[in-house]
């Protein structure tokens, strides 16, 4: 049985970050170890693995210059192999994804407001030119939704969407991915004014969603119809406790892949928060809080076992190792000074 589970953590490239880095979950002796720099670029703070293991896309600054990267996956090592990149004039995107089958790439551009489609190449995985550029318009009713911010964008379960995640405009859009991959727009719903929307994740019976906001600090249920792509929104929870009045901003959001414990994250209450899932309706309800045992939780990841929970801290420069109750969701910290400069985002390769 396996024991040992390579990841990547994409950094901001401040101070001592270099890039990308790689590490390894040692389930036997419930380590984070090996941890190195494996790909030297700007500001990879997202990034993707291609659900064969073959590819790692990320985003990445350079010069005036932002776009996305493609690489190859040295498995046995980790090891990553630069194969090309697309770039633009202007900022870098803030999220990279991509569909099953390694067809196409999408990446959202939280400063300029756009979202982006590429073609994969079948044979070498590289990225080619952008098929679709589309800018978004309007604003929020938030100083910091002065204009459109697109901070996520991913397939829906059936792979036939993509659900486009706009916190500067409030609202959840879906598009449609011909098979040239070019987008159109197909369905939109706004969120509560102000509300920041940022990531969503899917339940994996592909009918329930969770989009976790980042100025409201909630995690809000909707109901995905694949016939349309349109959703319904069912609950609104809040992810922080109901005293706290300092500043909060609501992170990453994923669901384990039993579909029972959805994770939320909170960067100024500095914590996860914890909700079950009701297996008939969808709903949630609160479990647990527990510390991020660091500054501005940006990003964790579930392992592929689902029996532990690594966590990033972006401005503290640690990753957190939770050993994850499979039964109740709760989160024990198992070991917090593991030392990574700037981390955003944790992904695993798929096992």
């Amino acid at each position: 049985m396996n024991n040992e589970f390579k990841g990547y953590i994409g950094t901001y490239t401040k101070g001592d970050s270099k890039g990308v880095y790689s590490f390894t979950l040692d389930t036997a002796n419930e380590k984070i170890t090996n941890i190195k720099a494996v790909a030297e670029l700007d500001n990879p703070t997202y990034l993707n693995i291609s659900k064969d293991n073959q590819y790692l896309y990320a985003v990445i600054k350079k010069g005036e210059e932002g776009g996305v990267a493609s690489f190859s996956v040295d498995r046995e090592s980790g090891g990553l192999t630069p194969m090309n990149t697309q770039l633009a004039p202007g900022s870098s995107p803030c999220h990279v994804s991509m569909d099953s089958k390694n067809q196409f790439l999408f990446s959202s551009n939280y400063h300029k407001g756009t979202v982006e489609s590429y073609m994969l190449d079948a044979e070498t995985g590289l990225i080619q030119p952008p098929v679709t550029v589309i800018q978004h318009v309007g604003s929020g009713p938030d100083p910091r939704q002065e204009k459109p911010h697109t901070h996520f964008s991913g397939v829906t379960p059936d792979e036939k969407y993509i659900a486009v995640v706009e916190l500067g405009t409030d609202s959840l859009l879906t598009y449609e991915v011909n098979q040239d991959g070019k987008l159109k727009e197909v369905n939109r719903l706004s969120t509560p004014p102000g509300s920041g929307p940022r990531h969503i994740t899917f339940h994996p019976n592909g009918k329930f969603a969770y989009v976790m906001t980042e100025f409201s600090s909630e995690v809000i249920f909707l109901t995905y119809h694949s016939e349309d792509g349109h959703f319904t929104p069912n609950q609104f929870i809040s992810t922080i406790p109901e005293d706290f009045t300092e500043n909060n901003q609501g992170s990453a959001i994923h669901i384990s892949a039993d579909g029972r414990f959805v994770y939320a994250g909170n960067r100024g209450h500095n914590s996860i928060a914890v909700f079950s899932v009701d297996e008939a309706t969808g709903e949630l309800s609160f479990v647990e809080r527990v510390s991020s045992e660091g500054d501005w939780p940006r990003d964790f990841s579930i392992d592929p076992t689902g029996k532990y929970l690594v966590g990033s801290n972006q401005e503290s420069g640690n990753l957190v190792l939770y050993r994850r109750d499979v039964e109740t969701g709760k989160l024990t910290l198992i070991e917090k000074n593991i030392e990574v400069p700037y981390p955003v985002c944790v992904k695993f390769l798929h096992y």
